[in-house]
């Protein structure tokens, strides 16, 4: 009954602070997240992280994940692969070079900075298409290399993190067995699973979507992504990267639309908002005086280093200065991915416990100025046409 009421209280604080950030055109997610912080220990002090709603919040990243795959537009990626990988994989290698190298000189561990700069590398660009619809961007050549960019971001931020997962094998990460060896081949051999996954799923869905089962297709995509998430988990990498390349299969299937809204709803209405929340619980400000520096070194460079990265790539492929800024402009935002791998190098000791509360401060602030400065290089490229 105590986490029934605990529930209310986030599904409500959620919903009302969800609206007020989205009608102040900022995502809802941070709403989430402060009702959180608002519910927590860090000030009323209502709501205290327990086992069950570290159990509502992992189905929440599971599901989260899941959607974040079945949403990327592979057509999209193949189209323009090579401006996006580009603009992608440099926006993947600058934020874990300059936050890794900045988070060394604070003190971290060589794994520890690097995790750090990992947590920066993924860009959310939910924020970005909403200033681009409204400045009616989306479909212009600059709007197209960001979403494309962003897909290849995902993917790439992923990889990244199951090759580091694979060699630190700390925390829940550590594998199967005792033998490193071992346990790395498994993680290898977990991909080539996954290969055989994408190629089967077509024909599973198929089957599906002709039982008269109520549901059945989505039933069936849930045991899908389930099963991903649990064999990634077991041979020791993190079950949100199994949930996502569920959903990058389940992309290429007819039922994806349906299966999509289903999970959206089942996600959205309770798992994913928990999460957000969760993440608010953990937040302290006990040291925000003491690392205030760190918060803002790291929401420097996670700007400048998403900026230089889509500026730069996409000049070396004929777009102009203008263009150049509102594509790196575009990718600055951080979000779900970011706020996930946060979660997990928290929960896995990935990086020292006091400072989790300055790497989520560093996300919103990154995520909550993006707009601001997409808006203004838009507006900017307007009177340069002009």
């Amino acid at each position: 009954m105590t986490f029934l009421g605990e529930l209310i209280l986030i599904l409500f604080s959620s919903i009302i602070l969800g609206q007020i950030f989205t009608r102040l055109k900022m995502p809802t997610v941070i709403g989430q997240l402060i009702s959180g912080i608002l519910l927590g220990p860090a000030l009323l002090n209502w709501v205290k992280p327990s086992d069950l709603i570290s159990l509502f919040s992992q189905f929440g990243i599971i599901l989260l994940m899941f959607l974040a795959g079945l949403e990327s537009d592979l057509g999209l990626l193949k189209k323009y692969f090579k401006l996006s990988f580009t603009i992608a994989a440099i926006g993947v290698i600058l934020p874990i070079t300059f936050i890794g190298l900045a988070s060394y000189l604070f003190g971290m561990s060589i794994l520890e900075a690097i995790f750090i700069g990992i947590v920066f590398s993924a860009t959310s660009v939910s924020i970005s298409v909403v200033v681009l619809q409204e400045q009616g961007q989306l479909h212009s050549r600059a709007g197209t290399a960001i979403l494309g960019a962003a897909i290849v971001d995902d993917i790439l931020a992923v990889i990244v993190l199951s090759i580091f997962t694979a060699f630190s094998h700390s925390g829940k990460n550590s594998g199967p067995t005792t033998n490193l060896f071992l346990n790395f081949a498994l993680e290898i051999g977990y991909f080539g699973f996954i290969w055989l996954i994408y190629r089967l799923t077509p024909k599973l869905m198929q089957l599906a979507s002709k039982m008269t089962v109520n549901h059945a297709s989505d039933i069936a995509a849930l045991i899908l992504v389930l099963t991903l998430a649990w064999s990634a988990n077991y041979v020791g990498l993190s079950d949100f990267i199994g949930a996502f390349f569920g959903g990058l299969a389940l992309r290429q299937t007819p039922q994806h639309q349906k299966i999509e809204h289903s999970i959206d709803t089942i996600g959205y209405a309770v798992f994913i908002p928990v999460f957000f929340a969760n993440i608010g619980l953990a937040i302290t400000f006990s040291s925000f005086k003491q690392d205030l520096g760190f918060i803002c070194v790291l929401t420097i460079l996670a700007i400048i280093s998403k900026f230089w990265a889509g500026k730069y790539s996409s000049e070396l492929f004929g777009f102009n200065k203008n263009e150049g800024n509102i594509i790196g402009a575009g990718m600055i935002s951080r979000g779900e991915v970011a706020l996930i791998v946060a979660q997990l190098g928290q929960s896995s000791h990935l990086f020292p416990q006091n400072i989790y509360s300055s790497l989520i401060i560093a996300v919103v602030i990154t995520t909550i100025l993006s707009p601001f400065i997409l808006n203004h290089f838009i507006k900017s490229e307007t009177l340069f046409n002009r």
